[in-house]
């Protein structure tokens, strides 16, 4: 077989109306290429705001569970201050019966 029907024959130019089309195709394909362009920028830009809001929200549960664990920790002394203040509570009532107890044998002392 032959060449194909309305191929161009080595140093044959194409018709004005070609020439046109390809510039205008050309143009359309920077165009193209300029918009290709932004949106992958737009898309490695968003991708690190997804990688930066996923390190953010990580830190942010880490703290939140920081928090719950001393809210915890805070509840328990909280709870072993109240059961020593208890204990305290009645020492101190003892210490005054001592107290008044030393006052009346130092006055039969000095009595007898």
């Amino acid at each position: 077989s032959g060449a194909a029907v309305g191929a161009m024959m080595p140093g044959e130019m194409p018709p004005p109306a070609a020439t046109a089309a390809a510039a205008g195709t050309c143009a359309n394909c920077g165009a193209l290429q300029q918009n290709i362009n932004e949106y992958v920028a737009a898309l490695i830009a968003l991708k690190q705001k997804m990688i930066d809001g996923d390190r953010l929200l990580t830190e942010y549960q880490q703290k939140c569970t920081d928090i719950l664990y001393f809210s915890i920790k805070i509840s328990a002394l909280r709870c072993q201050v109240e059961q020593m203040l208890q204990k305290i509570l009645p020492l101190e009532k003892c210490q005054e019966e001592l107290g008044s107890l030393k006052a009346e044998l130092e006055e039969k002392k000095v009595c007898l």
